[in-house]
């Protein structure tokens, strides 16, 4: 398990993640119907990281960040579909 101290060192990771933290843990407790909106949040906040502009594929703690970020964006992306799916949006 990885200490606090020893994660990705990087202010933007450090506030991106303290929200993303907000975000997931308002998911698990939300009703279905108000799933996709925090996922859509969710996805807002993946993108922030997945666009920063001090992003270095030298970086270490960049590339791990990218590959976090990737990794919620997708979560948001299935959240939304399987959302919409559930409210009837998409036609099989």
């Amino acid at each position: 398990m990885i200490k606090e101290n020893e994660g990705i060192k990087c202010a933007l990771f450090q506030t991106a993640e303290s929200v993303i933290g907000d975000i997931k843990d308002k998911l698990k407790r939300a009703k279905r119907e108000e799933k996709v909106r925090f996922a859509e949040r969710l996805g807002e906040e993946a993108g922030v990281l997945l666009s920063c502009p001090e992003h270095s594929k030298k970086n270490l703690n960049c590339l791990n960040c990218r590959f976090i970020a990737n990794a919620y964006k997708r979560m948001a992306e299935l959240i939304i579909k399987v959302g919409k799916l559930a409210q009837g949006a998409y036609h099989v």
